[in-house]
C-alpha cells in the first residue's frame, strides 16, 4: 500500500540557484537548470552524501560529526519571500542573497510541509522535505551589502517562512518553469507531539 499521497498541490519552479564557494559567500547565482544527483545539485557548495554537524543538531551529535547530508537544497516560497520582504519594508527580496537553490510558487504553507514529503518535478526528479529551514544571521551580510540598513532586519522577518531543506531522493533535472508536485506521507500525526515539544 503506498504511504505516500500525490496531493492537489502543485507548483511551479520560479527560480534557481547555486552557492559555488560558501567560504567565499553565502549568495547564489542564479542558474536557468540544476542537475541533481543523490549528492545535490551538480556544483553547489551545500552538496554532498554527508556534511559535518552543526548547532541545529547538536543535542544529537557533537558539532563536527559527520552525518547523512539532509541540506543539499534550501527551497523556499516565493509566497514567503514576499512577505519577508514587506515585513522588512523592502519591495522584493532576491533569492539569491538568501542562498536559495530553489524558490517554488503555488504551494501553500510551504515553511511548514510535513518531514518526509516529497516535491516531485514533471521529469521526476525528486526532493525529499528533511525540515523547516529556521532563519540565521548569516544572510544579513549580503542583504546589507545591497541594501544598506536592511540586513539585520531578515532574521525576524523570516520567523516561520524561511523555507525547508531538503535532499534528493531521485536524480534529474530540475528547470525553471517546471511544475513540481506536493506529496504527502499517508500518516497520523503522532498523538505524543505536542508533550515532546514541552520538554
Amino acid at each position: 500500500m503506498p504511504v505516500l499521497k500525490p496531493t492537489g498541490h502543485v507548483g511551479r519552479i520560479v527560480w534557481l540557484g547555486l552557492v559555488r564557494d560558501r567560504d567565499a559567500a553565502l549568495e547564489s547565482q542564479a542558474v536557468e537548470r540544476l542537475v541533481a544527483t543523490f549528492a545535490g545539485p551538480e556544483g553547489e557548495a551545500h552538496g554532498g552524501l554527508v556534511r559535518p554537524s552543526c548547532s541545529r543538531v547538536v543535542a544529537q551529535y557533537p558539532k563536527g560529526t559527520t552525518i547523512r547530508n539532509t541540506r543539499q537544497f534550501s527551497v523556499l516560497a516565493a509566497e514567503d519571500l514576499a512577505a519577508i520582504a514587506a515585513k522588512m519594508g523592502m519591495e522584493r527580496l532576491d533569492p539569491a542573497l538568501v542562498g536559495a537553490t530553489m524558490v517554488v510558487e503555488g504551494i501553500p504553507d510551504f515553511s511548514h510541509l510535513p518531514p518526509s514529503s516529497r516535491l516531485q518535478a514533471e521529469g521526476g526528479a525528486t526532493l525529499v522535505v528533511d525540515l523547516e529551514n529556521r532563519p540565521c544571521q548569516l544572510p544579513a551580510r549580503p542583504i546589507e551589502a545591497r541594501h544598506p540598513g536592511f540586513g539585520a532586519k531578515f532574521k525576524a522577518a523570516a520567523q516561520g517562512r524561511r523555507g525547508i531543506t531538503a535532499w534528493v531522493e531521485r536524480e534529474g533535472t530540475f528547470r525553471l518553469g517546471e511544475a513540481i508536485r506536493l506529496h504527502v506521507p499517508d500518516q497520523p500525526v503522532w498523538a505524543y507531539l505536542e508533550a515532546a515539544r514541552r520538554n
